[in-house]
């Protein structure tokens, strides 16, 4: 049975939303693409899975029992996300069979269930309010869907439906920016427009990172291997400054209303 609401004090554990958040979580998305494609084409895709499957379990279980916002535990589980999202909506396709455009749907179905069900528990689907706890699993539910969900789009767009990579890099670019466009001129809902933009972030980086690193589609053939190897270099960069001057760090600890429930 659940018991009285009780106001707490608690540390939110994502980072404040900055240009800098947009920098990193666009490097996430893109070294998730090059490298998952490494491991799964260059190596060997059963070692590859599984790999990315521990890495995910580690980084999650590090940013879970963290106390509170750190940068490279965050950042580090983002990067595991991008990594084993690429690989679950690869796997459906290569292994089988699945059509782009069905997992599309599959995974957009997954997120709005997500999304329902962080709803009807929290009553927000605001990241301002990320504390420990099931608000906080539900997000890292969101965000493993929107990681699936970006990279089965952007296949669909880049293959299925013969755009190429540059294509898809122009479209999903216009489509990142619009929803802060809409936030800033036309009254549309933060946690809506957030939400948007944080998914069309997935698909943004993967063309780009295919676009660099594939030979075929219209891209410039640079290999994944190369590709990823940079892309960890910028996001190693990136992250150290983040945690070294913490521009990006939520407040210390905030009041918050927490139902807790009680066993009986």
């Amino acid at each position: 049975m659940s018991g009285d609401l009780t106001l707490r004090t608690a540390a939110l554990k994502v980072p404040e939303i900055t240009a800098y958040f947009w920098v990193a979580k666009l490097l996430s998305t893109a070294l998730g693409e090059s490298t998952s494609d490494y491991l799964v084409f260059q190596i060997n895709p059963y070692v590859a899975v599984l790999l990315g499957c521990v890495g995910l379990v580690v980084a999650l279980a590090l940013q879970l029992s963290a106390q509170r916002y750190i940068a490279w535990v965050y950042w580090f589980a983002v990067v595991m996300v991008a990594v084993f999202g690429t690989m679950a909506a690869d796997v459906l396709h290569v292994q089988f069979a699945v059509p782009y455009y069905a997992s599309t749907v599959f995974f957009a179905a997954a997120l709005a269930v997500v999304f329902a069900a962080w709803y009807r528990s929290e009553r927000t689907l605001s990241i301002h309010t990320i504390y420990a706890g099931r608000r906080e699993r539900f997000y890292w539910a969101a965000v493993i869907a929107t990681f699936a969900l970006g990279t089965a789009a952007g296949d669909m767009t880049a293959s299925t439906l013969g755009l190429g990579y540059p294509a898809s890099l122009l479209l999903f670019a216009v489509l990142f920016v619009l929803p802060g466009l809409g936030y800033r001129f036309a009254g549309l809902n933060a946690v809506f427009a957030f939400w948007l933009a944080y998914v069309m972030t997935r698909p943004l980086g993967a063309s780009f990172a295919d676009w660099v690193g594939k030979p075929y589609l219209g891209g410039l053939g640079a290999g994944d291997g190369r590709i990823a190897a940079v892309l960890s270099v910028l996001i190693i960069v990136v992250v150290a400054y983040l945690a070294r001057s913490r521009v990006d760090a939520p407040p210390d600890d905030v009041a918050v209303a927490a139902s807790f429930e009680v066993s009986g």
